[in-house]
């Protein structure tokens, strides 16, 4: 288990290492809804990381059964969707009779240049319509719980603000996110090497990129209900990430619920975990069910 948590700081040791059809679908004989199916890299899109873990539970129903899709952490340059094995069967007690997937999607490569944000936002938008679109075959709503950790979080969060067009995602949590670039760039050396590399160029000659790729620009007071947690003491990315995201949240009477966790840094406890998990279900049933 110790090495499962490990997967979701994976941010921090990178960092520290490195300085529309409309047409109503038939039910596909293979994705019986009387049984949990398990579809493992399940391919999205033509390049090899736009993948998806799939999982669905048994007696689901194309009314009824909503999505919470996972999106990993690792500073948009590392990490993979098996991260969120370590809490599944967690958040399979607490969203009781959700269907669940976990993304890969395109890492940036800091030594190549390739792979540049905004790839990973059109991957999490690519793999969210392929959801929308296999819904009724795999026999659950096209209704979304969106979530990740850290550079996941962010993902998470942008997502839900910015490109939910269609309102298909109808909540968002996050853990520890990075929620505006502009004052994220500058916390240490690491951080502003890995931004700037990531959005070729600082606030100044990129400022677009970096207003485009901050989840709190995006926030209005019709933005979805939002869960995030965060550690007071984080060295990786700050609290006052969260902070900021909560008072724009406030600043638009968005629905949310939060936790800040006295000392913890990019990271909690398992036992943490399992009640932010708990919490976070608890709020999201409540605002969209």
């Amino acid at each position: 288990m110790k090495k499962h948590l490990v997967l979701l700081s994976v941010w921090s040791i990178w960092c520290f290492i490195l300085l529309g059809c409309n047409e109503v679908e038939e039910i596909d004989p293979s994705l019986d809804t009387s049984v949990s199916v398990e579809m493992v890299d399940e391919i999205y899109g033509s390049h090899p990381r736009q993948a998806m873990d799939v999982y669905l539970p048994s007696g689901r129903s194309s009314e009824d059964t909503k999505v919470l899709v996972w999106i990993h952490g690792g500073a948009w340059t590392d990490g993979d969707k098996s991260e969120f094995v370590a809490f599944k069967e967690r958040f399979e007690q607490s969203f009781e009779g959700y269907a669940f997937v976990s993304l890969n999607y395109r890492l940036f490569n800091i030594n190549t240049g390739s792979n540049r944000f905004p790839n990973q936002e059109e991957d999490v938008l690519e793999a969210i319509a392929y959801i929308k679109t296999n819904a009724s075959k795999w026999g659950v709503a096209p209704e979304i719980v969106i979530a990740g950790a850290s550079a996941g979080g962010h993902l998470a969060l942008l997502h839900a603000y910015k490109n939910n067009t269609d309102r298909s995602v109808k909540a968002v949590l996050a853990f520890f996110p990075p929620t505006d670039f502009p004052s994220f760039h500058g916390f240490n050396l690491i951080t502003t090497l890995l931004i700037e590399a990531l959005h070729g160029g600082s606030p100044t000659n990129q400022a677009q990129r970096y207003i485009d790729s901050s989840p709190v620009n995006h926030i209005e007071n019709t933005s979805v209900p939002t869960v995030f947690f965060h550690g007071t003491a984080d060295n990786v990315v700050p609290i006052q990430q969260s902070q900021l995201l909560e008072q724009t949240l406030k600043n638009n009477n968005v629905p949310m619920s939060h936790r800040y966790v006295q000392g913890a840094q990019h990271g909690f406890s398992f036992a943490v975990y399992v009640e932010m998990i708990a919490q976070a279900a608890e709020f999201i049933k409540a605002q969209i069910d």
